[in-house]
């Protein structure tokens, strides 16, 4: 990668507004994270999420980048708690490790699907705009089990789903509203996504149906 390697690390707040944790503090704030203390998370996610942007950005572009790097929060958040973080000193090289194997897979995955797209568009495709009864009966049951898994989520949790999607609020609105700071409404957003989609699947494998949308 043509990033330095400390750049996740020393991008982290170059406010001075929050300055970087020392190194002796890492291992209380990797205990903070495994009893899913709310202050660990925050300080967490203040430290290096900056930096984590910034990198993102620089290797995949500004595309989806908040949801980039609240997914890459929450690999790095449930890693640590299934304990593959063995020396918690080493916590912002673990970060980098993680960042660098999300980077690649989103490559990847890039050059996959512009194959697809190439070999698509080297045929004659006919689109059928009308959907036959049986994919509408199957999108009326993603319709179904959406609506299910987000009455099953708490209630803070799906308000703030609903807002942001559904409702497509701004970050500023439902901060204001709901007494949020920013750094909470990005945590919050992330786990709450982060549980709508385990939920979804779940029951989506339980009936058999391979796809959600």
């Amino acid at each position: 990668m043509s990033a330095p390697q400390d750049t996740i690390a020393t991008q982290a707040d170059s406010s001075g507004s929050n300055p970087p944790i020392s190194g002796p503090s890492w291992t209380a704030l990797v205990e903070k994270i495994i009893v899913d203390d709310q202050s660990g998370m925050e300080e967490l996610y203040r430290v290096f999420s900056k930096g984590v942007r910034f990198y993102l950005c620089r290797q995949l572009g500004p595309q989806d980048l908040e949801d980039k790097v609240h997914d890459t929060f929450l690999i790095v958040v449930q890693a640590v708690r299934r304990g593959e973080l063995r020396e918690p000193e080493r916590l912002m090289g673990f970060v980098r490790t993680v960042v660098r194997r999300q980077v690649a897979a989103h490559i990847d995955q890039a050059v996959h699907n512009r194959r697809q797209q190439v070999g698509l568009d080297s045929g004659i495709r006919v689109v059928d705009l009308n959907r036959d009864p049986e994919e509408t009966a199957i999108h009326r049951q993603y319709a179904q089990i959406a609506k299910r898994v987000l009455n099953s989520i708490s209630k803070r949790d799906r308000e703030i789903l609903t807002r942001f999607y559904l409702l497509e609020q701004s970050q500023e609105q439902i901060c204001d509203q709901m007494h949020l700071t920013e750094t909470q409404f990005r945590l919050l957003k992330s786990r709450a996504k982060s549980r709508f989609g385990e939920l979804g699947k779940r029951r989506l494998t339980r009936r058999g149906i391979l796809r959600f949308v």
